[in-house]
């Protein structure tokens, strides 16, 4: 087969920096010309917009001395012959013999040999332009991307909606598929099984000091521990581990740290926090990167057990050790973030100590983007059905949003406790009162709450049934109820909306005095982006618009928010 009637057929590659698309962009453009076979290629403009800084830019003597004008010009030739011959704008024969007579035009000054040999080209363009018949190809016509067998076992919903996204064959949803609200499920990331990770961590029993650290720091959540009844292990695959709990407070019982082998993005964070050495070893630590491939099958059996054991009481959990605090069900898994990510740990964390009744407001931004991203989301639930409630506003009024939620949630809890005071009477003084004086100040008040609104619930479904007169308020009350368990309200962002856009908003609600959480994710750059200078940049720090390193100092956030008088600030 001569090269004529080669069509050539690349796979899309994602170059790591715009310097080498811009080198590869040259090359094939060269290549192009010379093998005469097309070829097309883009720059992903955004990121060049941001990088282009970073770009050796070639001179046009460089360029003209790389690509020749004449390969140029002999190139555009074909296309216009192929143009016009497939356009119709004008009759192919007319169109041919009008090309040609440009031809003899253009070159008869410089010979009769130079005009044929242009002439010959035209035909030889001509010769090999052939139709593409794409069933004659054998190619799937779509490029199809196998979901996860475990998708299979998910709710309809995540199988039959999101599943088609992950697939990417969302086009083919029906509008009447998708939530009529915009209202998604949470808990959906753990049914992806990337598998991109070359390595993952392995844990090592012999070693481990059990201290939680490489849980704590795990970016995605995919290292977990847990401590639990030996029993537990009768029916453990072969290849599970656990070692015998150190902890004084966890004596007599199993300890394990299991890893989601699908999950893992390889990052090594976790090896590199590890204090533990191997003393026989001292490479090796108490949790060590071996290859992912290997392992998968029999990790995704053990982390299915794992799954399967039971969680320690939370209310007997001491929350001032790392290694107890980290046994808290995580409410945030398995993110899109960047592999190695400094902000999901302590996304991580919060939804550990609050995400039960925990109520984000997101700005836009890198939190955004790997909290609410479709087709899943990261965010989840326990057991019992209850996570954290997230939502995404824009970097200008981010504040002011979760301020709303604030506001919005204190004031039905008031009309839940005006309506239960009308009913004092017929649900009984002493389950009223402990309601209204009961304090929530750590989880043991908040499981007991909860506790007392059940029982109010079953009171007020026996009034119904007594008192139908009553019955506008009992459903009134039903509906509030659980407003008077003690709600979580955080704010999230990064600096560009802290420190910059939003800081305005920002600094209304921390003088409003309101009960909100605010976590300002500080990167010290616009990283989702690209990383532009923020006003949380340090000085002489060098980053986008500040080439030369940052004029100013670094805007002292805390400290404004100290004057206040009334913030508890902390910085990480």
């Amino acid at each position: 087969m001569s090269w004529q009637r080669v069509v050539l057929v690349l796979p899309c590659y994602v170059l790591p920096s715009v310097q080498e698309a811009q080198d590869f962009a040259l090359i094939a453009t060269r290549a192009t010309l010379e093998s005469r076979i097309p070829f097309l290629h883009f720059f992903d403009g955004f990121r060049t917009s941001h990088e282009i800084n970073k770009v050796e830019t070639l001179t046009e003597d460089n360029l003209r001395a790389f690509i020749p004008d004449e390969l140029v010009f002999a190139h555009r030739s074909r296309m216009q012959v192929c143009f016009f011959a497939l356009s119709n704008v004008l009759p192919r024969e007319e169109a041919i013999a009008e090309i040609k007579k440009s031809i003899r035009k253009t070159y008869g000054k410089k010979g009769d040999e130079i005009v044929q040999m242009n002439i010959n080209e035209v035909d030889t363009t001509l010769k090999n332009l052939f139709e593409v018949i794409s069933s004659q190809l054998n190619l799937n016509p779509k490029s199809k991307i196998q979901n996860p067998k475990s998708i299979d076992a998910a709710p309809a919903f995540v199988r039959d909606v999101l599943g088609k996204m992950i697939a990417r064959e969302g086009d083919e949803l029906p509008v009447s598929a998708l939530p009529v609200d915009g209202t998604y499920p949470t808990g959906t990331a753990k049914w992806e099984k990337r598998n991109i990770a070359q390595e993952i961590p392995v844990w090592d029993t012999d070693v481990c000091i059990q201290c939680g650290k490489c849980v704590m720091v795990c970016p995605h959540n995919v290292i977990r521990s847990k401590v639990y009844e030996p029993q537990q292990l009768e029916n453990a695959p072969s290849t599970f581990k656990s070692a015998n709990a150190k902890d004084h407070d966890w004596q007599g019982l199993k300890y394990t740290i299991q890893v989601a082998a699908e999950d893992c993005t390889g990052c090594g964070i976790c090896v590199d926090i590890c204090p533990a050495k191997n003393k026989s070893e001292l490479r090796r630590k108490a949790i060590n990167m071996e290859p992912q491939r290997q392992l998968c099958e029999q990790e995704r059996e053990n982390w299915d057990f794992f799954l399967n054991i039971l969680n320690p009481d939370r209310s007997h959990l001491k929350l001032t050790h790392i290694n107890q605090q980290q046994m808290q069900e995580p409410l945030f898994e398995f993110s899109g973030a960047c592999a190695g990510c400094g902000e999901t740990p302590y996304i991580k964390l919060a939804t550990q100590l609050f995400g039960d009744r925990m109520i984000v407001a997101n700005a836009t931004g890198c939190s955004s983007i790997y909290g609410g991203n479709l087709p899943t989301t990261p965010w989840t639930h326990n057991t019992e059905g209850r996570g954290p409630a997230w939502s995404n506003s824009l970097f200008e009024d981010n504040a002011e949003f979760g301020l709303g939620f604030r506001i919005s949630i204190d004031k039905q809890a008031e009309f839940a406790a005006e309506l239960l005071k009308q009913l004092i009477i017929d649900v009984g003084e002493e389950l009223v009162n402990s309601i209204l004086n009961a304090e929530q100040k750590d989880e043991a008040d908040i499981w007991e709450q909860r506790e007392r609104i059940a029982i109010l619930k079953q009171q007020l479904d026996k009034i119904l049934i007594s008192n139908t007169n009553l019955k506008s308020k009992i459903q009134n009350l039903k509906s509030l109820a659980d407003y008077l368990v003690k709600k979580s309200v955080w704010i999230i962002g990064g600096d560009g909306w802290g420190y910059d856009i939003g800081f305005g908003g920002l600094d209304h609600v921390l003088a409003s005095g309101r009960n909100v959480n605010i976590l300002i994710l500080d990167t010290e750059v616009y990283s989702n982006t690209g990383g532009q200078m923020s006003k949380a940049t340090p000085k002489a720090a060098v980053a986008k618009f500040a080439s030369g390193g940052k004029v100013a100092p670094k805007k002292d956030l805390g400290l404004i928010a100290m004057t206040y008088g009334n913030i508890y600030i902390g910085t990480g």
